[in-house]
């Protein structure tokens, strides 16, 4: 339990008023229960998309743009900061140390501006794509943030530090790596294996599984080598490239 509330805690905006410890397998109960907390998430944004297009009646479109609002109040704009301070870093085209204190500035820049608006405008046309085609969409909902978050439980384990400071170090230092990568990974498979059988399909399962492996080995390399490693905005920042391509994966296949 005290995972889940350092996970509701740490990741979202749910008000949990309460000091509690954190030593190893606290830290670890909290990243395994992450993924949970995503589907979590999930399951709210899939209940603002049925309030707004059965309860109150509006299109899917102006759906689609509550439902991006939802989850950015759920998760307190803790990814899109990470994803917008990865876009003034990179595209400052400076050196690894300059990107790094880039990431570290609370400021927003023109790039991580672009990238902000670019990342949430797509949000919105993906879900109203999904959203106009009906039916069937509530597993997906659930799905897709739990499997983003379980993919970044993954690259976090086996990516080293960009920076020996931060709570990125603080958590990687109490992290049982072991243990929240088995955790993961079966979460991630047992998650699409259910999906497929919701479903009646094999091809989405696999397509989303392969998305998933695909982003954790490409945004480990890419992170090596234009940051030195992994840090909290660049976690932040898989979260919400990942499931805007697993969104982007699903229109593709059903």
């Amino acid at each position: 339990m005290n995972g889940l509330l350092l996970a509701l805690q740490f990741f979202t905006s749910f008000p949990v008023k309460k000091e509690m410890p954190m030593e190893r397998k606290d830290v670890t109960a909290m990243y395994i229960a992450l993924p949970i907390v995503g589907g979590l998430i999930g399951l709210v944004m899939y209940g603002v998309a049925v309030l707004f297009m059965d309860g109150i009646g509006t299109g899917s479109l102006l759906a689609s743009v509550f439902v991006v609002v939802a989850g950015f109040a759920l998760t307190g704009g803790l990814h899109m900061d990470g994803f917008a301070d990865m876009g003034d870093a990179f595209f400052s085209y400076r050196d690894k140390e300059k990107r790094l204190e880039i990431l570290d500035d609370p400021r927003i820049g023109a790039f991580g501006t672009m990238a902000l608006i670019l990342l949430i405008v797509v949000k919105i046309a993906l879900l109203e794509e999904l959203l106009h085609r009906g039916d069937g969409l509530f597993p997906l909902f659930i799905a897709v943030p739990l499997l983003a978050r379980a993919g970044m439980n993954v690259y976090f384990s086996t990516t080293r530090l960009a920076k020996e400071k931060g709570i990125a170090h603080f958590f990687k230092g109490k992290l049982a790596t072991g243990k929240l990568m088995a955790w993961s990974i079966g979460t991630g498979i047992a998650t699409v294996m259910a999906l497929g059988f919701v479903l009646h399909s094999i091809v989405v399962p696999i397509v989303l599984l392969g998305v998933v492996c695909g982003v954790v080995i490409l945004f480990r390399r890419w992170s090596l080598k234009h940051f030195g490693g992994v840090s909290g905005d660049l976690c932040g920042a898989f979260i919400e490239g990942t499931e805007v391509l697993l969104w982007l994966a699903i229109i593709v296949c059903i």
